[in-house]
């Protein structure tokens, strides 16, 4: 069981990597104008590709649920961060967006009937405090308006995920990866179009760059990401999450020499013991229903009873 839980904690862990790995390939790859169509060009190939190999359609109540799910992780989650990147120093937006992890837990508590342990909530504390330290907030003016965009963020995708960790027992995770990024891509299309105008043309260093966030900041982190959620409790698959702003971090100072002191490694070392720490008591103490299952993605559940809200 112990093998079983470090695996999927090491495939979850791709997603965030992945994420925090776009930072450096969107800064100097993509066109900076077109955050919106961006998310377009990035998610709708990926989520046909990922329909590709998973040859499955939403049934039933999986339409609406992939619609509001799409919408929630994908779709209205870009307009947010659209917003945020507008008017918050990214800095402070990466460091509010770490909170999910705590945000995550909150949800996964009412809706999945998993009370945080005393473990998790701390190392979500520490792993916040470290984001702090490595980013350097203080920098730059506090919008109102940009605070309260990377919150609702926040908020959305955190109970976006959470939902998707309670319905998705039923279905594997390849498809439902792919009518979330597609249902969130047909959302963002007509927003694209009132605020950016028409498709932009792509050079071929934007050509390169969306194919990497493609396929692997979108289709493949995606997948990993909906796995671990099918797998895991959803607070160890928040702790994971902060893996995101790591890696931005450290590509930062890899690739573009991004200055790196002394506050930075003391907040590396908080993010990464506070992510082993909130992780590793769900291990030692697996429960029936904090613990790995053994059934494959698409398989019926076990009637595991839980709390909250069914749909």
């Amino acid at each position: 069981m112990e093998d079983k839980w470090r695996r999927w904690i090491l495939i979850t862990a791709i997603a965030p990597i992945a994420w925090g790995s776009t930072y450096v390939v969107t800064r100097h790859l993509l066109p900076p104008d077109v955050p919106l169509w961006g998310a377009v060009i990035r998610c709708l190939p990926a989520g046909l590709l990922v329909l590709l190999f998973a040859r499955r359609l939403p049934r039933g109540s999986w339409w609406w649920r992939s619609l509001l799910l799409g919408v929630l992780n994908v779709g209205g989650f870009s307009v947010l961060i659209y917003i945020v990147g507008q008017r918050l120093p990214s800095s402070l937006a990466a460091t509010l967006m770490s909170t999910s992890a705590a945000c995550i837990m909150l949800f996964a508590w009412a809706l999945l009937g998993q009370r945080p342990r005393v473990a998790a909530a701390l190392g979500a504390a520490v792993g916040i405090v470290g984001v702090v330290l490595m980013l350097g907030v203080g920098a730059g003016p506090v919008d109102p308006w940009g605070i309260a965009a990377s919150l609702g963020a926040m908020v959305a995708s955190s109970f976006g995920f959470v939902l998707t960790s309670r319905w998705g027992q039923e279905v594997p995770a390849l498809a439902m990866t792919s009518w979330q990024l597609l249902a969130g891509s047909v959302v963002l299309v007509p927003v694209a179009l009132v605020v950016e105008g028409p498709p932009p043309q792509l050079t071929p260093e934007g050509l390169i760059g969306f194919a990497y966030v493609m396929l692997i900041g979108t289709a493949v982190a995606y997948a990993a990401w909906f796995a671990g959620l099918q797998r895991l409790p959803a607070a160890a698959v928040g702790l994971v999450g902060l893996l995101n702003p790591v890696t931005g971090v450290v590509l930062g100072v890899v690739i573009a020499g991004e200055s790196f002191g002394p506050a930075q490694v003391v907040g590396l070392a908080l993010v990464l013991g506070g992510v082993v720490w909130g992780v590793l008591p769900h291990r030692r103490r697996a429960t029936r229903q904090e613990s790995v299952p053994d059934r494959q993605p698409g398989e019926a559940p076990e009637p595991v009873a839980r709390g909250g809200m069914k749909a």
